[in-house]
């Protein structure tokens, strides 16, 4: 009779607790934005304007603020979900705020820097309701010439970084990505990589610092977070373990002039006989010298597909030129091809803009398409029959807006350990591959966008037996939920390896520890957030 009385006192008490769980969330669903921006206004002091922060649906400048860093316009759409509030933080205690208000009414966050998440990953979710937290404001930048560091909010652009050091110093750099309008916050999360990367590694290798705001509100610098937490961020992908505000980062020395060149080759001058060649001796190169190539269709020559190769080197003119001709003399590169400059002019260059202004407008650079992308490692030179497979593809119609580029590692990127941080693509790849399709709003309008995207997977499928395996490898900065999601965000362990060891390999098993200790329930979670252990 006790065990039977006990049992029900137990369902009555698990009763009255999902009651009054369910009653209070069916009293706030209704108007549950409005108790959110009530909720974050009682942290506002008197000096900052609502207004200024907080853009709801009714809010006529709703739809501008959340389009303005939509990269990817596949998800800029009318059945595209939409967040009920938008949190443009002016300082780090609007962040504390717009987590302590979603955590209490029980709204996903999304956290947005620059927009260039190639899945939307960062503005979308499919598990409403759900608020962005842009950073866009957050955008301050001190660079320090003399210690060779510069602290920078998460919010800034690579363009934006770029110009502050170059206005400090001529012969400072940083080894980041070559699109100005890519977000600082998540481009150093999750590895960020340019032409420097032989030379000086990622951008995430070069971070010594950082500030985060945890599941719980605090804000934490590298020594309160612990060397974990601090590991996890710098490769991890940051968005899994808190919010992060501000990175400091460590300056690279450059020259005061180093050499460009661009050089396009079709078929009918044996693009495919260099690209071979290309293979043998991209990773094992100086590591002042790096040569990418991107292959494409062109409207040039009868077979109309080329390959472009394209070079920073750390250096003048007269050492690169007699280097490429011994080592890479199928290219015919002469000394017409190479052009001096200094380190930030070369930013210019590939960024294929004029002004060094341009750099601090956002707006300016930015490059929104419809596209999809994926990404590989290749640890063997593919045979030319091979290549010739991947270059009969762009015949196809769809591959008339493609582009496969191809970067080589070896240099410094082989002398990191695959656990010194999180991202694991180190010795052992000759090159990482991007592959790209885009297409225009006419044709996304016509229901034609499933034909660009199958053809992409067409290529991913044909390049198998020529790239990682066990397991294929991926970039997490090049999200691909083909490799694995789960829309809810509530992923197990044993799920989200699927696509976790593609990107972090053995590296995954310790970032899932680090989450478990941060955020055990799983506050921080979107379609490939890292999963914490489940406590039963």
């Amino acid at each position: 009779m006790k065990a039977i009385t006990f049992q029900f006192l137990l369902i009555l008490l698990l009763s009255y607790l999902c009651w009054g769980t369910w009653a209070e969330n069916h009293a706030t669903r209704g108007n549950l934005h409005e108790n959110f921006v009530q909720c974050l206004s009682l942290y506002f002091d008197n000096s900052t304007s609502i207004s200024e922060v907080i853009y709801t649906k009714n809010n006529p400048s709703y739809s501008s603020v959340l389009e303005f860093t939509i990269q990817n316009l596949r998800f800029s759409t009318p059945t595209t979900p939409k967040p009920q509030v938008i949190v443009t933080p002016l300082k780090v205690s609007h962040v504390q705020a717009s987590i302590y208000c979603s955590k209490k009414y029980g709204m996903q966050i999304r956290i947005r820097s620059g927009g260039h998440d190639y899945e939307g990953l960062s503005y979308v979710s499919h598990a409403l309701p759900f608020v962005i937290i842009d950073l866009i404001n957050l955008t301050s930048i001190n660079v320090n010439a003399e210690e060779k560091t510069a602290w920078v909010q998460a919010g800034a652009t690579i363009g934006q970084l770029y110009y502050r050091i170059a206005e400090k110093s001529k012969t400072l750099a940083f080894p980041a990505g070559v699109c100005p309008s890519v977000g600082v916050g998540g481009h150093l999360s999750g590895g960020g990589y340019g032409f420097l990367l032989r030379k000086y590694g990622l951008a995430a290798d070069n971070i010594v610092d950082a500030h985060l705001i945890d599941v719980n509100g605090r804000f934490l610098d590298r020594k309160s977070m612990g060397e974990d937490m601090f590991w996890a961020i710098r490769g991890g992908g940051g968005a899994s373990f808190g919010v992060i505000v501000a990175w400091k980062i460590k300056l690279v020395t450059v020259p005061s002039t180093v050499t460009v060149f661009s050089v396009n080759r079709t078929l009918e001058q044996n693009a495919t006989n260099i690209l071979h060649k290309w293979q043998y001796v991209t990773d094992k190169l100086p590591e002042d010298l790096l040569i990418g190539v991107g292959l494409l269709r062109s409207t040039q020559g009868e077979r109309p597909i080329q390959a472009s190769f394209a070079s920073l080197f750390l250096g003048g003119v007269d050492k690169l030129l007699p280097l490429v001709q011994e080592i890479l003399p199928e290219l015919g590169l002469v000394k017409e091809d190479c052009i001096e400059m200094s380190w930030i002019e070369s930013v210019l260059y590939y960024a294929g803009m004029q002004n060094v202004d341009i750099l601090l407008d956002r707006n300016a650079t930015s490059f929104k398409q419809f596209f999809k992308g994926k990404s590989d490692y290749v640890k063997e030179p593919i045979p030319e029959t091979g290549l010739e497979g991947i270059i009969n593809r762009f015949y196809e119609e769809e591959g008339k807006n493609a582009l496969m580029t191809m970067v080589p590692y070896g240099g410094k990127m082989s002398q990191i350990s695959e656990s010194e941080i999180p991202f694991p693509h180190r010795a052992g790849n000759i090159y990482q591959v991007m592959y790209y399709v885009y297409w225009d709003e006419e044709e996304e309008t016509e229901g034609a966008s499933q034909r660009y995207i199958d053809w992409i997977r067409r290529l991913y499928s044909y390049t198998t037996p020529y790239v990682s395996k066990n397991p294929r490898e991926a970039y997490v900065n090049y999200r691909d939920l083909d490799i694995g999601s789960n829309n809810e965000g509530y992923t197990s362990v044993k799920q989200a390896s699927i696509w976790g060891r593609k990107y972090f390999k053995n590296n995954f098993n310790r970032l899932v520890h680090v989450k478990t200790m941060v955020d055990p329930g799983n506050f921080f979670k979107y379609e490939q957030s890292i999963p914490p252990i489940s406590p039963w």
